[in-house]
């Protein structure tokens, strides 16, 4: 299924990387790749996918594959962004019809559904899970899996998935989520960058109870460790394009809960921040409305802020999850007259996950301050992530 948004965003995404970038996705096998392993269980069954575009295998779409092995592939469940990709960030996205192949598919962000109706549980056995992830809480296409594996323990269906790199799996970092703040992008007591592949972040959420108990199988990914700097070959989101931009993403994102722009509605989103009343940088952009941003914070307003395009990937990945951007974003607008209030919204509680990150910002601490705070609760949960790896640290 080559859909011109995954051939101009695929595009975007493999511009930014090198030949010896290149070679190291080609070493690395996904999941979905393993067809030995996953065909002989779908065999004589009903069979949904809760999959969208980046569902490849190799050139060929994951629903093309089945179909060619004449596997009975009854519809598809889309998830945030729909399943071709293009959806804006919380876009609610109808049901319809896949064009090639006539399969039906049924939405998870159609802004009511949060599991389907009880007919469409009854039309299939088992689903089957592939959906690239980038590693952070707050990423939804974990917490539509989760509701889905639920959704399939109430009709005794099993669920397998296919395995895909974390992007993000080389370290574990940030608060753990405080339960009152669990939202729709926050479903577990996990840190900001967890560290998980799906497979993985499905077999801890069955097995610390977090999600329901159902026959649950992972096709593992090979050659694959958490140290691997795995380069997406297709980009997972409207507005994650570059290899850079996910790596910049666990920090960059707070902007969504503060009066902002990280970017969206450039060329350059989660690589960028500003706000028209930054003082005391050159730097500059306009946010416009444009495809996978049809209505960006502060649309055709320049913001003058930070351009973070030339950071090197390595030293962002040794930072970690970083508060200093949003630190020097509130301290530079409060100076300029702004409140706190006024600075940041109820999102970003749910971003970040806990109520004293946004106290200690305004009482003045650093970034390095505040970390320490989760950091036991951090080592906790990195001694849990332990049980549940697949992959070689």
């Amino acid at each position: 299924m080559k859909h011109i948004f995954l051939l101009i965003f695929s595009a975007l995404l493999l511009s930014c990387q090198s030949q010896a970038e290149v070679s190291i996705v080609e070493s690395v096998k996904v999941g979905a790749e393993q067809t030995e392993e996953y065909l002989p269980l779908l065999q004589g069954r009903r069979v949904a996918l809760l999959a969208n575009h980046t569902a490849m295998v190799g050139d060929k779409h994951l629903v093309d594959t089945l179909l060619a092995a004449n596997i009975n592939v009854v519809g598809i469940l889309s998830p945030e962004h729909g399943f071709r990709g293009g959806a804006d960030a919380g876009e609610h996205v109808a049901n319809s019809t896949d064009e090639k192949t006539g399969i039906p598919i049924w939405s998870l962000y159609d802004g009511n559904t949060k599991r389907p109706a009880d007919k469409v549980m009854q039309a299939f056995d088992v689903l089957v899970v592939d959906m690239q992830d980038v590693g952070l809480r707050f990423y939804t296409y974990y917490i539509t899996m989760l509701r889905m594996i639920d959704a399939c323990a109430d009709f005794g269906h099993s669920v397998i998935v296919l395995d895909r790199p974390n992007p993000n799996g080389m370290y574990v970092d940030g608060p753990v989520l405080d339960m009152k703040h669990k939202s729709g992008v926050g479903a577990l007591p996990i840190p900001v960058v967890h560290g998980l592949t799906m497979g993985e972040i499905a077999l801890m959420a069955r097995g610390e109870g977090w999600c329901k108990e159902c026959e649950l199988s992972v096709i593992r990914c090979r050659n694959y460790t958490h140290q691997s700097r795995y380069i997406l070959p297709v980009a997972p989101s409207p507005n994650l394009r570059t290899q850079h931009a996910i790596y910049l993403y666990p920090s960059t994102c707070l902007f969504e809960g503060t009066i902002c722009s990280l970017g969206r509605g450039t060329e350059f989103p989660f690589e960028v921040y500003g706000h028209p009343g930054y003082v005391g940088s050159e730097f500059c952009f306009t946010p416009c409305s444009m495809a996978g941003a049809k209505h960006p914070p502060h649309e055709d307003k320049e913001c003058r802020g930070v351009d973070l395009r030339s950071k090197p990937d390595e030293e962002i990945i040794a930072e970690g999850f970083n508060l200093a951007y949003v630190i020097d974003a509130y301290h530079n607008l409060t100076a300029k007259g702004y409140t706190a209030e006024e600075f940041f919204t109820p999102m970003f509680e749910k971003l970040v996950g806990v109520d004293y990150v946004r106290k200690m910002i305004t009482e003045g601490h650093s970034a390095e301050q505040i970390s320490l705070v989760w950091r036991e609760e951090l080592e906790q949960f990195k001694a849990l992530r332990q049980r549940y790896l697949l992959y070689e640290e």
